[in-house]
């Protein structure tokens, strides 16, 4: 069944045909075309296609777009600006954390919602709050010092 929905992505409206099985993943790379939001596993596990939904994070391969409407939903995309990377994407850069690049989206919106909640987050807050994002070159170390660096804890040292 198709159904005409309105998704607001990164700010913009999108009014797009769905099938009602269409998930919010499939809709943000196949109907919008934003690919930065990666494709794993498609079961919940791996964390790739993480979003911000209401600036929580999301798995987007388990929503359906249709569930998506009326949402704030925010992808990597969203995140730089006509200034440049946001600070949580140059931390990554900075510290090594990019890897191959595959978990980085997912990495760094985890990343910003959690320091959205906590600006002091402790290394046992950033490790739950990226809990959910596998990282397959198991550099989970640069990862952590990347979302460390930015705590509000780092402003006087």
């Amino acid at each position: 069944m198709k159904k005409d929905i309105s998704l607001k992505i990164n700010g913009d409206n999108y009014n797009i045909t769905v099938d009602t099985r269409m998930t919010l993943l499939e809709a943000i790379r196949e109907k919008i075309g934003l690919t930065g939001t990666k494709e794993g596993c498609s079961v919940g596990e791996c964390g790739t296609c993480t979003v911000l939904l209401d600036g929580k994070p999301v798995y987007s391969c388990l929503m359906l777009a249709v569930e998506a409407e009326g949402k704030d939903i925010m992808t990597i995309e969203g995140l730089a600006d006509e200034d440049g990377l946001h600070p949580i994407q140059k931390a990554f850069v900075e510290h090594g954390a990019v890897q191959c690049g595959f978990c980085t989206p997912g990495m760094i919106l985890s990343a910003k919602a959690l320091l959205d909640d906590n600006p002091n987050p402790t290394e046992d807050d950033i490790r739950k709050a990226i809990s959910g994002n596998i990282c397959r070159c198991t550099g989970y170390v640069k990862i952590i010092e990347a979302i460390g660096s930015l705590s509000s804890k780092h402003d006087g040292e």
